[in-house]
């Protein structure tokens, strides 16, 4: 681990980076070839941590190909992406840098269609497409990264592979980045042929559970009831007279409820890695 990060802090450039869903110009120190390194060392530890994969191959094959889906019509279609379930009791979806997308037991079991689905990797799709996560560590690199890094890469045993993983993680989107998402990710469901009235039905779903649970993914993202507006608000504009758009109840029925794995009583009770 440590000359990765020593590679991934030390060797920083100072320069900024178009950001490919708004064409504005952010602060970036973090290379995209870094991005990749960063998913790729640091997936296994999530996994890990979240439960590991829910065990069922052709489950994970349908959520991997609704994700390929919707990656092939985004800014970045040429890069690898990864869809993994986890085995994870949490409502929630994440994605690492580099293109290493997540998405919970809890999460599936409150989706019913595969617009749905569709709609929750496409939110995070997005923020790997954006870079919002490299943006962040870049604005927030700071001193303390420095010295985690020095410290690494001088064989110190002070912060494992799962520290690092919970500091990347532990980075909140902020609410223009989570606006960004929605919308830069209903336009890429609509792209990959699903009904965007899926990203509205997950925000209702969300807000219908927050009446009556705290979720990390609440704690984590700003409130769906103010997402619904603006979400409505885009349909009304852009797609509400698309036809034929795919919606795939009975498809996500038989390929994921119909598939997942009884409540085990052991699964993890509380997200460690909240994030996004």
């Amino acid at each position: 681990m440590g000359l990765l990060i020593a590679g991934f802090v030390l060797c920083l450039c100072t320069g900024c980076a178009v950001n490919p869903i708004t064409g504005d110009e952010e602060l970036m120190l973090i290379s995209e070839k870094q991005d990749i390194e960063i998913g790729r060392h640091y997936a296994p530890e999530i996994e890990k941590q979240m439960g590991g994969r829910i065990d069922n191959n052709d489950l994970q094959d349908y959520i991997d190909s609704v994700g390929q889906r919707v990656a092939r019509v985004s800014q970045k279609p040429n890069l690898e992406y990864h869809f993994v379930a986890l085995n994870h009791k949490s409502v929630n979806a994440f994605a690492l840098p580099g293109g290493y997308l997540f998405v919970t037991l809890g999460m599936l079991e409150n989706l019913r269609t595969e617009a749905q689905l569709a709609a929750v990797l496409a939110h995070e799709i997005v923020h790997v497409v954006a870079r919002d996560t490299a943006n962040m560590m870049s604005n927030e690199i700071g001193l303390n990264l420095l010295i985690m890094g020095a410290a690494v890469a001088g064989g110190s045993e002070a912060l494992t592979t799962a520290q690092v993983a919970t500091m990347v993680l532990g980075l909140q989107y902020s609410k223009a980045d989570e606006r960004q998402a929605d919308l830069g990710g209903m336009k890429y469901m609509v792209r990959a042929g699903y009904d965007p009235q899926g990203m509205v039905e997950i925000m209702q779903i969300l807000e219908s559970r927050q009446r009556d649970t705290r979720d990390d993914f609440m704690s984590t993202h700003p409130s769906p009831i103010n997402r619904v507006g603006y979400l409505k608000r885009r349909i009304h504009s852009r797609y509400s007279k698309l036809p034929g758009l795919r919606v795939g109840r009975e498809d996500y029925q038989r390929s994921v409820l119909d598939r997942l794995p009884k409540r085990n009583p052991d699964l993890p009770q509380k997200q460690s890695l909240a994030h996004q």
